[in-house]
């Protein structure tokens, strides 16, 4: 068992995803103009360009919150910032319009609701750990920021993957944009490099090792958008991690359902060991928690060690939790491969039975056939020894007419009999 290659027309294949071509319009639009799609999606993204170009590139965090965080100034603390939640709402409405339009062309083969589910689920806990009141303390509090990467690393990642992106693309788009712009780029080399199980893990535990033991993580607690850009770093390095982990979009690479398993599993050491090390660190690892005050805030380093314990715990729970996933799911194919076997198996005796008793049908009435004919050659042949018979006795009849002669009465008992030169003898009987 392994990971193997896969490549056009292989299963597993980017070219084994069910996709369709969408309907062409029935009223095109006067003079070419172009869809309500094709004007909708760039005005957003123009518009989130817009926002990130007048952002200064070096933001201060705020200053320290006043309060302690409780669980409603987390849960309802939001704070919507144009640079995080335009991209979420247009990658939410670019994917409920490809569902759309893939519903619509294909209504017998409809999107998955609960891929649907889980893409906006994802897209929830994305908004939840960047704009909700997690965002307010995580530059506070070292604990809450370790919540924020894991949301985004451990429940948004794969949320996202379970939602089955690129079949979605795949299936919405043209023939002619999946040969010119899709296909070229999910066979080019980069990402078959990318896209490798072994990569995809020892990227991952680079960037979480990297960030948390270097100055980087530091230097993105003070400035905006360095920060922005560790999390768009954290989110795509889970995302290469989750992808042949939970294996719903075609990849270069397939994982049979015991190697998945495998492979989730071992990344969980590399967050454990991460964790630890954090929590046995003599020190603050980051001068940023050691700097600020305010008169509710812990221990820099006791806060430092929370943190290690919910990266431990959370961390290897959620490593667990979808390790069961993946255990639940093998054992449903199993099953469903077993009943599928079961039932070709059925298919196949009765169609062995169905045979046989073709044969046997047949094979009977030949021998019906050739007993039928038998008979009438024994009834024939009987008929011919009677007729022989007959034939025997009449000659026999007609030889002794012609010996007594014309008129002469045949001898009774006891009456001497005329020999062949026509004397009459006695009867033996009587000498």
């Amino acid at each position: 068992m392994g990971f193997r290659r896969t490549g056009p027309g292989r299963p597993g294949s980017w070219d084994d995803a069910i996709v369709i071509d969408p309907p062409a319009r029935r009223f095109p639009l006067p003079g070419g103009a172009p869809s309500r799609s094709r004007v909708v999606v760039p005005v957003v993204i123009a518009a989130a360009v817009a926002v990130l170009g007048a952002a200064p590139t070096v933001l201060g965090h705020g200053s320290v919150p006043d309060d302690p965080p409780s669980a409603i100034s987390l849960i309802f603390g939001w704070s919507f910032e144009p640079l995080l939640a335009l991209p979420t709402l247009a990658a939410a409405l670019v994917w409920l319009r490809l569902v759309g339009s893939v519903n619509r062309a294909h209504p017998d083969n409809p999107v998955p609701r609960r891929r649907s589910g889980a893409f906006l689920a994802g897209l929830l806990a994305i908004a939840f750990a960047l704009q909700s009141g997690i965002e307010r303390y995580d530059t506070t509090l070292f604990s809450v920021h370790m919540v924020q990467h894991l949301l985004l690393t451990l429940v948004a990642a794969p949320l996202l993957v379970l939602g089955a992106p690129i079949t979605l693309l795949l299936r919405a788009a043209g023939a002619e944009d999946r040969r010119r712009w899709i296909l070229p780029v999910l066979h080019s080399r980069f990402l078959r490099v990318v896209a490798h199980p072994v990569v995809d893990t020892l990227l991952f535990g680079a960037v979480m090792w990297g960030t948390h033991f270097s100055p980087l993580f530091d230097h993105a607690l003070e400035d905006r958008f360095a920060h922005d850009l560790e999390h768009l770093l954290f989110l795509v390095a889970a995302l290469l991690f989750w992808w042949p982990a939970l294996g719903l979009d075609p990849s270069p690479y397939r994982l049979s359902p015991p190697v998945r398993i495998l492979y989730t599993f071992l990344q969980m050491p590399q967050n454990t060991f991460l964790a630890v090390a954090i929590l046995y660190a003599p020190r603050v690892l980051y001068a940023h928690y050691a700097t600020i005050s305010a008169p509710w805030l812990p221990d820099p380093l006791t806060d430092q060690q929370l943190a290690a314990g919910i990266m431990w715990l959370g961390g290897d729970l959620l490593f667990l939790a979808v390790i069961l996933g993946l255990v639940w799911d093998w054992s449903r194919r199993e099953e469903r491969d077993t009943i599928a076997a079961e039932r070709r198996s059925d298919l196949a005796r009765t169609s062995i039975r169905a045979r046989e008793a073709d044969l046997a049908g047949r094979l009977a009435g030949r021998a019906s056939t050739t007993q039928d004919a038998d008979a009438e050659d024994d009834a024939d042949a009987e008929d011919d020894e009677d007729a022989d018979a007959e034939d025997a006795d009449a000659g026999a009849g007609h030889a002794a007419d012609g010996a007594l002669g014309p008129g002469e009465p045949t001898p009774g008992p006891g009456e001497p009999t005329p020999g062949p030169s026509g004397r009459f003898r006695p009867d033996r009987a009587e000498a």
